[in-house]
């Protein structure tokens, strides 16, 4: 075993002064067990003893697994049998060795040996050959490696590898929509680079299978949407292309019947996985260093090292456009990160536009950073895709002019010229994206920026004819008030007063200009997770005595994770043993653990794959050896105290221990009240407050996993009840950092009984408090209620504090719910006693519904609430008002009245004020209200005046009455009129009587009303 840790590698590429690599040395060890399992035997003996040694456990047949898949890359001639060997002992469809596969591209594909690589590429063939499950997913690995504007003999030579397994392999591709769309999506982005006469036979094979693909399976490749079309332009002059787009604007539907036209490609957004494919593992790397590491004003040595590893050559030009499409679509920074002093987004893409040497390299790379905004849908598409084009030409304008200048200057010409038969879109899309940065707050004003004395008078001119709407007189005036329009430059984007308040970008749903938070707050520098400090533990492990410093000396020294969890274990037994265990000896026992631990608190944690094996893999490391020694400690065990009093001081320099045992208590099988062991711990901590430590711990656990955070959520919720349901705080950090998906399972986990948030005590109090929260996170909100299934009735209660311009998220979600139920009493009043506003339309588009949907119950309804609300009260309900007084308020006459008269004046159909019901109503009014009621509703009421006209004029043509004027009503007539208002007594229960259709004694109604003699 020494010879192979000091010889060469078989399988990496290593330098003298490199150790040997982990995984290939544990690759190597593999190998060797297989070797002396199968020396000197026949291929019968050889599968029979192999079997049986993987039959002895999940060690054994991984160790196996792993060997024989070292003796593919490394042996050609015997690979076919160790490949046959590997797939006759595989237990689990050969999962182990895809992972190490996907690992190998993923993490060493620089570093492989030539040969070694070639294999990798038959071994994909022959798992395509043989229809292995997850085949798919070592395509997708190796086509990230085809790198974009790279011509060497290794990348090209990798391209041709894969194009003849995809060629020869159709009908197995044509299975796998995903990888057909990322075949073509790759293929067509590097035909680009293969133009030379060296490389035209690759080139004439790539674009017969991309066109092929292209006209046979057009639909799966739609879903690449938008930047399908960015490649195709590239290569359009090529004839098999050039036929192809006839067909695309001229003939569509011959490519596929559901297929409209180019306007409808480009209407769909590029997914964020095609364009991750076009960035190596080791540039995406290298690029999100840059952009979340790297200070502003300290990039350019950065720059320097990028451009002469990637961006050096003639071909590299096109890989400009990757990047930029990764920075604008793919690279959303978090508010935390844009309030740093990290290098912002239009910083790198303005360095990769002022490295461009080629004018076509150049347009490509100006149509990438515009390519959103041409269709863009503020719906479906976040600002963030659009944010940095803006920002980059606004901030050169000081430093470097011609950027902005050539910039806007493609803006305006990207309009007419990108096709005759789209200007309408991609002026609309332009329009809209300029609309969505002012109204997000990116800039405060477009016109410092359109009106620059910078700018060239042509241009300017040319801008103001194009962009006439945010050239305003306001913007020119804020232009020549100062000399540029701009403030300083400044070399740290952040620590400037001037750039302030023009540096007011936000995340995807965040519209808190940065200018507001600076205010709040002062700025900090990006959030590192915080580490434990590496010390020198050889003094604290001198303080030990005994058993303990020598198994803590021999856990220092270990680097198995196997034997480190058993010298774990026995370290627990050790101190449960230890008779003299004190608060110094736990002191100085939690330094050494936390720093020998150290690296498992910075690992990702949560499994990317979640299935019963990979959780139970995640807590096999020794922090978990000691949960699980506290947890099977009874409670009652006077030696689980040492343990807690251990863990607790380990917690205190290492607050994640927190939310690793909340995990560990998820996912262990445990069979009792799981969480008990982590109130018992909490309990045993400094203050003892179970939910200020498990606040605490979760808040630390979404900020380093989110997923963790989420997958965690459902067993806070029912081991806690008291604490988590109905706490604000914590539903708030939940919606502040889940995702659409995130929110999915939410969900699914509400709808399958297994997650309770709301109780009704604390349902209100929630809801008044998510008020203040951002729009994303009120949406989600909304969601997880409407999966509760929790009753409108319920919600209105909050309904008399939302302003229509202030709360349109809650108004909006109570506006949809109110929508899925009918009209009642109960739902009623606290709609018509809202203040009625001019432009507040939530009370008025609510009754316009359900008057369509629910006429007569409606309009009985507001006859209800009109004669109640008008009705004298008599002595017996003068008494009864304060037993009654706990009830809902109702409405007033007045705020019905200009409710149906906001009705009426923003409705075009006002069929329902002619409504039988609502005439009685108006009728009733216009006896009994005050003369400034009617001079204020004199137009609603004259509807009332109409509609009696004509009903009058019926009656006396059917009882053949004369001399009697339509207007005129007879005090006997009055007095029938008065019938239909309920009594006193009858007035409490109207509002019911209403809305349940139930069989009731009628006093004697109107004669007038009566037709039918």
């Amino acid at each position: 075993m020494q010879q192979n840790k000091t010889g060469p590698s078989r399988l990496l590429n290593n330098s003298v002064i490199e150790a040997k690599d982990d995984v290939d040395e544990k690759l190597e060890r593999c190998c060797g067990l297989v070797n002396s399992l199968t020396s000197g035997l026949s291929e019968k003996q050889t599968n029979d003893t192999l079997n049986a040694h993987v039959c002895k456990g999940q060690q054994q047949h991984e160790e196996v697994q792993l060997g024989l898949f070292y003796l593919i890359l490394v042996e050609q001639k015997t690979a076919p049998r160790a490949y046959r060997d590997l797939v006759l002992v595989s237990r689990d469809s050969l999962n182990i060795v895809l992972n190490k596969t996907n690992q190998l591209i993923h993490e060493k594909w620089l570093k492989l040996q030539d040969g070694p690589r070639a294999q990798v590429v038959w071994f994909c063939k022959e798992l395509i050959k043989n229809s292995v499950t997850r085949a798919e997913t070592i395509c997708h690995s190796l086509l990230r490696q085809v790198a974009g504007g790279d011509v060497t003999p290794k990348n090209v030579w990798l391209a041709e590898s894969l194009l003849d397994v995809f060629v020869d392999q159709r009908i197995w591709l044509e299975k796998w929509p995903n990888l057909l769309a990322t075949v073509v999506y790759t293929y067509l982005r590097v035909i680009l680079d293969h133009g030379g006469p060296m490389l035209a036979g690759l080139r004439q094979k790539e674009v017969e299978l991309c066109v092929t693909l292209l006209r046979e399976k057009w639909t799966d490749c739609m879903q690449i949407g938008r930047d399908l079309v960015r490649l195709l332009q590239y290569v359009a002059r090529i004839p098999e292309f050039e036929k192809l787009w006839r067909d695309i604007f001229y003939n569509p539907t011959s490519l596929s019947p559901q297929f409209t036209g180019i306007a409808q490609l480009m209407g769909i957004r590029t997914s964020r996985k095609f364009l991750i494919s076009r960035l190596t593992p080791d540039l995406e790397a290298k690029l999100v260093f840059l952009t979340t590491k790297v200070r502003f004003g300290g990039q350019k040595k950065y720059q320097e090292w990028l451009q002469k590893q990637y961006l050096s050559t003639p071909e590299s030009q096109s890989l400009r456009c990757d990047l930029i499409r990764y920075i604008c679509a793919v690279f959303h920074p978090s508010n935390e990160l844009l309030c740093s002093d990290i290098i912002p987004r239009w910083a790198v893409i303005g360095w990769l536009l002022t490295t461009c040497t080629s004018n076509v390299a150049a347009s490509n790379a100006k149509l990438s950073l515009f390519y959103d905004w041409l269709f863009f849908d503020p719906e479906k598409e976040s600002i963030m895709n659009i944010e940095p084009a803006i920002l980059v030409m606004f901030h050169s304008m000081r430093p470097h002019p011609a950027i902005t200048a050539t910039l806007l200057d493609f803006l305006c010409r990207v309009m007419p010229h990108f096709h005759p038969s789209l200007t309408v879109q991609v002026k609309q899309g332009i329009y809209t994206s300029l609309r969505c940065i002012v109204d997000k707050r990116v800039l405060p004003s477009l016109g410092p920026l359109f009106d620059n004395a910078k700018l060239d008078k042509e241009l300017r001119s040319t801008i103001q004819e194009t962009f006439a709407e945010f050239c305003s007189a306001d913007g020119k005036e804020e232009s020549s008030s100062s000399v540029d329009g701009l403030p300083e430059p400044v070399t740290n984007h952040l620590n400037h007063q001037d750039s302030i308040s023009y540096a007011e970008f936000s995340e995807e749903e965040d519209d808190i200009p940065l200018g507001h938070l600076q205010s709040k707050s002062s700025f900090r520098p990006i959030r590192e997770p915080p580490k434990f400090e590496t010390i020198d533990i050889t003094e604290y492990i001198t303080q030990l005595d005994g058993p303990i410093r020598n198994l803590v000396a021999e856990l220092q020294n270990e680097m198995d994770n196997e034997a480190q969890c058993e010298i774990m274990d026995k370290l627990m037994q050790a101190v449960i043993r230890e008779e003299d265990f004190d608060q110094d000896l736990a002191i100085s026992l939690a330094m050494c653990l936390c720093q020998l631990l150290s690296g498992q608190f910075n690992n990702n944690l949560f499994p990317q794959v979640i299935d019963e094996e990979t959780l139970e893999d995640s807590i096999g490391s020794p922090l978990f050896v000691m949960f699980r020694n506290l947890y099977q400690t009874p409670e009652e065990d006077p030696s689980r105290q040492p343990l807690l009093m251990l863990i607790g001081e380990m917690y205190s320099k290492q607050q994640r221990i927190g939310y690793h045992m909340l995990y560990f208590l998820k996912v262990g099988k445990i069979v009792d009240d799981k969480m008990s062991t982590y109130k018992d711990f909490c309990k045993s901590l400094e203050n003892g407050d179970i939910g200020s430590y498990l606040m605490a711990d979760l808040k630390l656990c979404q900020e380093d996993d989110v997923r963790l955070f989420t997958y965690l959520i459902p067993d806070i919720y029912t081991q806690f009840p008291n604490i988590a349901i109905g706490s604000a705080a914590l539903l708030s950090l939940i919606v502040s950092s889940i995702d659409g998906s995130q929110l999915q399972d939410l969900i699914c986990q509400i709808l399958q009984g297994h997650l309770i948030m709301f109780r009704k005590d604390s349902f209100l109090s929630i809801l008044n408090s998510s008020l203040d929260w951002e729009t994303i996170e009120q949406y989600f909100l909304w969601q997880l209620i409407a999966a509760h299934n929790i009753p409108v009735e319920h919600i209105m209660p909050v309904l008399p504090k939302l302003e229509y311009n202030a709360h349109s998220e809650a108004l909006t979600s109570i506006l949809i719910q109110l929508k899925q139920e009918g009209p009642t009493a109960d739902l009623l009043r606290p709609i018509v006693c809202r203040e009625c506003k001019k432009n507040d339309f939530f009370s008025v588009s609510i009754l316009k519904y359900w008057a369509q949907e629910y006429e007569d119950k409606l309009a009985d309804l507001i006859l209800a609430q009109m004669t109640k609300s008008n009705s004298t009260p008599n002595r017996k309900r003068q008494r009864n008002s304060l037993s009654n007084s706990s009830k809902k308020e109702s409405p007033s006459v007045e705020q019905i009245l200009s409710h149906l008269d906001h009705m009426r004046q923003t409705c075009r159909n006002i069929s329902f004020l002619t409504h039988e019901s609502i005439q009685q109503a108006l009728q009733y009014v216009q006896t009994t209200c005050s003369e400034a009621q009617k001079t204020k509703y004199s137009d609603l009421l004259a509807l009332a005046e109409d509609f009696e006209d004509i009903r009058t004029t019926r009656v006396l043509r059917g009882r053949k009455t004369s001399n009697v004027s339509p207007k005129y009503t007879s005090p006997s007539r009055s007095k029938k009129s008065m019938a239909v208002v309920p009594s006193d007594s009858s007035t409490e229960s109207s509002d019911e009587d209403a809305v349940k259709p139930k069989t009731k004694k009628r006093k004697k109604g109107m004669p007038v009303l009566d037709d039918s003699d």
